[in-house]
């Protein structure tokens, strides 16, 4: 489980990256697929906490900075969206 989480946060980097330093008209995708990265990662740090393979509190930290990143990535959604 370790490794997925892992693996998806550096995915979830990656897609991030190249929304950035996309065109306008081509961001929509890796956004839309970073927010699902997102959530992916909320759903297994939550079952990593509930098989106690997380502390509590670095779970919360974790989830925290992933509402985070989820608003972020909601406003960036949004700001491309009329234009579109």
């Amino acid at each position: 489980m370790g490794q997925k989480i892992d693996t998806l946060a550096l995915n979830l980097i990656e897609l991030v990256i190249i929304a950035g330093t996309s065109s306008k008209e081509k961001k929509l995708p890796y956004i839309e697929k970073a927010n699902t990265s997102v959530d992916l990662l909320k759903l297994l740090l939550r079952l990593a906490k509930d098989i106690e393979a997380l502390d509590g509190k670095k779970y919360v930290a974790l989830q925290q900075d992933l509402q985070e990143i989820g608003r972020m990535l909601g406003g960036w959604k949004k700001s491309i969206l009329p234009s579109l």
